[in-house]
């Protein structure tokens, strides 16, 4: 098991926005939530292989609004370690509801997600199509629509 530390990343220079576009292209959504969210680093040493952000929604309600891995990091359960503490972190803030948005076509992700807890709530459909210029085709599926999921805490 590999051994992982998540902080805080409290100052700006150090979010390492090259893993935040792994998880979204928009430069102008990812600067809107870094802005005004909370971004956490998942650590092996002193390297940075993941990154996640936290953003208060509503009264009681966090987003995880982006979660991303280095790719030669992906698959030794680094992500469902950053999940867990989101889930964790929302907790601790006394949050009641921590949300979660996906492409229909993140097969990976929506698995994850489920696997933590998250439950289906509903589907914003044609989101993509809607916020982004050019297709987006992941596991050979065009990706359409955001699958929304929420963890009651």
């Amino acid at each position: 098991m590999i051994d992982i530390s998540i902080r805080e990343l409290k100052n700006k220079t150090e979010i390492p926005y090259n893993l935040l576009f792994l998880a979204d292209d928009s430069k102008d959504a990812v600067e809107d939530y870094i802005n005004r969210g909370t971004c956490y680093g998942a650590y092996i040493g002193q390297t940075i292989v993941g990154i996640y952000v936290l953003l208060k929604t509503r009264p009681f309600t966090v987003e995880l609004v982006n979660i991303a891995v280095k790719k030669e990091y992906q698959n030794k359960g680094i992500g469902k370690k950053m999940v867990l503490d989101a889930i964790n972190r929302a907790k601790i803030g006394n949050f009641k509801v921590l949300d979660v948005g996906t492409g229909n076509c993140g097969i990976h992700q929506l698995a994850l997600y489920q696997k933590c807890g998250f439950r289906i709530t509903h589907v914003d459909h044609d989101f993509f199509k809607r916020h982004f210029d050019e297709k987006i085709i992941e596991n050979g599926i065009e990706c359409l629509d955001m699958i929304r999921m929420r963890i009651e805490l």
